[in-house]
C-alpha cells in the first residue's frame, strides 16, 4: 500500500484525486492533507480519509480546526500550519506519492521539496515548473524522483511517448507536440467586445470543471501558454516543436507526432479523474470512476489554429520561453497578479495581457540558476504588477 499526500485537498483537483484513492483503499493510504483556509471540506475529507496529518496554511484557521477536531474521532490527527508544514508533509517517510495541486506560486516550495525528497511528484501545478524550470527538473534527475504529469494534456503527451518513457528526457522519435485548447468561452466572441467581459463570464469553461483562477487563464489562454511552457520542460522539446491546436470538443487532449509520419492522440472525457488515475496506477491502469467516451455522441472534432490577436498571453507565453532565463517567473507572477485584479474587478479583461506584458518590459534577460533568484524575482515581478494595475486604474 502506497503512502499520499495531497498538497491542495480541497481544490477541484484534490478533490478528485480523493475521490479516486476511495476507489482503490487497497492499494493507497492518505498520509496527509493540505488546504489553504477551507476547513469545512478538510474536516469532511478527515472524517473519510482519517491522514496522519493535515495541514491548514492560514495560521488562524488552523486554530480554529484543531477546535473543531476536538471530542471527534478525528481528534487524533496531527495538524500543522504555515507554508513551512507543506514541505514538512511532502516529504515524510511513510510518503511515497505527492499530488502537488496547489494553484499558483504557492506550490512550488512544497513540489520541489517532494522531487528533492525523491518522491513520486504527481504534477498538477503547472506554475511550478514554469518558474524553476530547470533547477526542478535537476532536482527530479538528481534525487531519482519519478514525475507524472497530471494535466490532462501532459498527462496525454506522457501516454502517447514511447514506453517506459522518464519526463525531461528528450525523445528523438518524436518531431512534435500537438497541444490542444479548448479555446475557452471566448474563442469566437468579437473581439472588440472582450473588454467587457466579466469575471463571471470568464470563469464560466464551456468543458472542464476549474477553479476560478485556471478558468480565468483557460479563456484568456494563459494557461495554454503556461502549458507549452511546462510541455518544453517535461519533454525537452523546444518552443518551435510545441503546436497549439484549438479543439473545442475537448475529446482530443494531445497529440505526439512522430518522425515516421505517426501522430498518436489520447482520447477521453473532460474528466480529471482519467490523468490521476493513469498516474496514479502507472505503469498500470486501474479504474477512474470517469464515464466511457462516447465517440458517436461527439459526431465531430474541429481543429483551427489560435488567432494571437484574440489570445495575446499565448503569444507572451512564447516570448518569454523565447527569452529564458528569469522571464517565465516574471510572466506567471504578472499574469497571477492580473488574473487576481480582474476577479476583484479592479481591470479589464483585456488589461491582463497589457499588465503581463508592461511587466515583462522591465526586466531584462538574466539567468534564473538559483532558487533565491527566482524568488526575489518573482516578488519583484509582483510588485511591479502592482503599480502598473494602480496606473491602469
Amino acid at each position: 500500500m502506497k503512502g499520499i499526500c495531497v498538497l491542495g485537498a480541497t481544490g477541484s483537483i484534490g478533490v478528485s484525486t480523493l475521490d479516486v484513492v476511495a476507489r482503490h483503499p487497497d492499494l493507497y493510504k492518505v498520509v496527509a492533507l493540505t488546504a489553504n483556509s477551507n476547513i469545512d471540506v478538510l474536516y469532511a475529507q478527515c472524517l473519510q480519509h482519517r491522514p496522519e496529518y493535515a495541514v491548514v496554511v492560514d495560521e488562524s484557521k488552523s486554530a480554529v480546526f484543531k477546535d473543531k477536531l476536538k471530542n471527534t474521532v478525528i481528534a487524533g490527527i496531527k495538524v500543522l500550519s504555515g507554508k513551512q508544514a507543506l514541505e514538512q508533509v511532502a516529504t515524510l517517510d511513510a510518503v511515497d506519492s505527492v499530488m502537488a495541486a496547489i494553484v499558483g506560486a504557492a506550490g512550488l516550495l512544497p513540489s520541489l521539496a517532494a522531487a528533492k525528497a525523491g518522491k513520486t511528484v504527481l504534477l498538477a501545478n503547472k506554475e511550478a515548473l514554469v518558474m524553476s524550470g530547470d533547477i526542478f527538473m535537476q532536482a527530479v534527475s538528481e534525487s531519482g524522483a519519478q514525475l507524472l504529469p497530471i494535466d490532462s494534456e501532459h498527462n496525454a503527451i506522457f501516454q502517447c511517448m514511447p514506453t517506459n518513457y522518464k519526463a525531461g528526457v528528450s525523445e528523438k522519435q518524436v518531431r512534435r507536440i500537438l497541444l490542444t485548447a479548448s479555446g475557452g468561452p471566448f474563442r469566437q466572441m468579437p473581439i472588440e467586445l472582450m473588454a467587457q467581459v466579466t469575471p463571471e463570464q470568464a470563469v464560466a469553461h464551456p468543458n472542464w470543471d476549474m477553479g476560478k483562477k485556471i478558468s480565468v487563464d483557460s479563456a484568456t489562454m494563459m494557461n495554454k501558454g503556461l502549458e507549452m511552457i511546462e510541455a518544453c520542460l517535461l519533454f525537452a522539446m523546444e518552443p518551435d516543436q510545441i503546436q497549439v491546436v484549438i479543439h473545442p470538443q475537448s475529446v482530443i487532449h494531445s497529440m505526439v507526432d512522430y518522425v515516421d509520419g505517426t501522430v498518436l492522440a489520447q482520447l477521453g472525457n473532460p474528466d480529471m479523474r482519467i490523468p490521476i488515475a493513469h498516474a496514479l496506477a502507472w505503469p498500470e491502469r486501474f479504474e477512474s470512476g470517469a464515464k466511457p467516451l462516447n465517440i458517436f455522441a461527439v459526431g465531430r472534432m474541429d481543429f483551427e489554429e489560435p488567432n494571437l490577436e484574440r489570445f495575446p498571453c499565448l503569444r507572451l507565453a512564447y516570448k518569454a520561453i523565447a527569452v529564458g532565463g528569469i522571464m517565465p517567473t516574471v510572466l506567471n507572477a504578472a499574469n497571477e497578479i492580473a488574473v487576481e485584479s480582474f476577479l476583484g474587478g479592479q481591470i479589464r479583461f483585456t488589461d491582463i495581457p497589457v499588465v503581463i506584458e508592461t511587466c515583462m518590459d522591465k526586466f531584462d534577460a538574466t539567468s534564473a540558476d538559483t532558487l533565491d533568484i527566482i524568488l526575489a524575482v518573482d516578488q519583484q515581478a509582483r510588485v511591479a504588477s502592482q503599480k502598473i494595475i494602480a496606473g491602469l486604474r
